[in-house]
């Protein structure tokens, strides 16, 4: 079922549209040293492959500054320059043609640099992340807000929003309009609130995410709920999900979020059964291996033509309950392992050999490239 999306006004950063109709794009932040130029270029390179759209650097200094002039003439993927305080940064950055910024014109000195970086990102067509965050929110504006009423968490969230208005009013004044706006808490409800809010007072283009969410086990919870609980909505034009972990594990959970709410095609989704006591297959160590094995097809740059597959602990659950499913592994009293089509058998195996079996039948529907046969 297609969700209706909000109708945002619709940007380009670099080669990716945003907003609009365009897709929702996944967005990670790299963890290198953006001075080491080879290093960065290695991780973006690889998030591209991991399916990241648009990545954004720290640019902490003028030495990550000029380091961007390579970066962004190497990357395969639009270069965000991460920008905090310093509005020279900003204006070098744009000079070494990065294809967006990130700015909070909060975090600058006077109104007079926020004039600056705005027009030379008019001049040089480059859009700006506003990014609102409660980390930064004046505790006089929360304050002012709970006194005429509003919970604590409605007070943070309308917080959010009134900052990130300021803040677009203010690059408009000064000829912005290609602006996109995150508005992030690590709280999901007040992140949830404020992006609502927000949605529907404007059109700018939104950038979504729960800011600070944890490590993987808590993070990706947090962010699912809060990022589908928008998507679900219609709200959303990118997002990142935003995990102590490496920025690899950030793009897998957004690509496997938006799998879910029906926005990517999985090619193919992958669903296995949960574990009990009919089990007598490690199925929990098969699961990963049929993970695995799908990804590193994909990773060559093959598409699977398969729309499921299934993984399943026992006779019960497959081949029947999963007999939707294009391809499929069961485990079975023997310790076997049965592969099936659409719910019909094809033989059983053993362990590693049904691997290797499901692994060629996996092939028979693979593409290389841009339409390339497989072999």
């Amino acid at each position: 079922m297609p969700i209706p999306r909000r109708n945002s006004r619709k940007i380009r950063i670099g080669t990716v549209e945003v907003g609009g109709d365009a897709p929702v794009s996944i967005q990670s932040m790299t963890n290198t040293d953006t001075r080491d130029t080879a290093a960065t270029l290695d991780q973006i390179n690889r998030l591209a492959r991991l399916g990241c759209e648009i990545i954004r650097v720290a640019v902490p200094d003028e030495a990550a500054a000029d380091a961007l002039a390579e970066i962004t003439e190497k990357s395969p993927i639009p270069v965000i320059a991460d920008i905090h305080f310093d509005y020279r940064l900003a204006l070098r950055a744009i000079d070494r043609h990065v294809t967006a910024i990130r700015l909070n014109p909060g975090n600058l000195d006077s109104p007079e640099h926020v004039r600056l970086v705005a027009e030379a990102a008019v001049r040089h067509e480059v859009p700006i992340r506003v990014g609102a965050n409660t980390g930064s929110l004046r505790p006089g504006v929360i304050r002012r807000m709970m006194e005429r009423g509003l919970s604590h968490d409605d007070a943070m969230a309308e917080a959010l929003v009134v900052s990130a208005l300021n803040e677009c009013a203010l690059l408009e004044k000064f000829g912005v309009t290609e602006i996109k706006v995150a508005l992030k808490s690590s709280s999901v409800p007040v992140t949830v609130a404020a992006y609502r809010k927000f949605a529907a007072r404007t059109d700018y283009p939104l950038h979504i995410g729960v800011t600070e969410a944890g490590t993987p086990g808590r993070g990706i919870v947090k962010s699912a709920v809060g990022i589908g609980a928008l998507l679900l909505e219609g709200i959303g034009d990118t997002l990142r999900v935003s995990l102590t972990a490496p920025p690899d594990e950030e793009v897998i959970a957004g690509r496997r979020i938006l799998e879910a709410c029906g926005l990517r095609d999985a090619s193919p989704e992958i669903v296995s059964c949960p574990t009990c006591g009919r089990t007598e297959i490690d199925l929990i160590g098969l699961a990963n291996k049929v993970e695995e094995l799908v990804a590193e097809i994909k990773a060559e740059g093959a598409t699977i033509h398969l729309r499921k597959i299934a993984v399943m602990g026992c006779a019960v659950n497959g081949p029947g309950e999963a007999r939707d499913a294009d391809l499929g592994l069961a485990g079975s009293k023997a310790g076997k392992l049965v592969m099936f089509r659409f719910g019909e058998v094809v033989g059983a195996f053993d362990p590693e050999e049904g691997l290797e079996y499901f692994r060629l039948e996996i092939l028979k529907h693979v593409t290389q490239g841009k339409g390339g046969k497989n072999a």
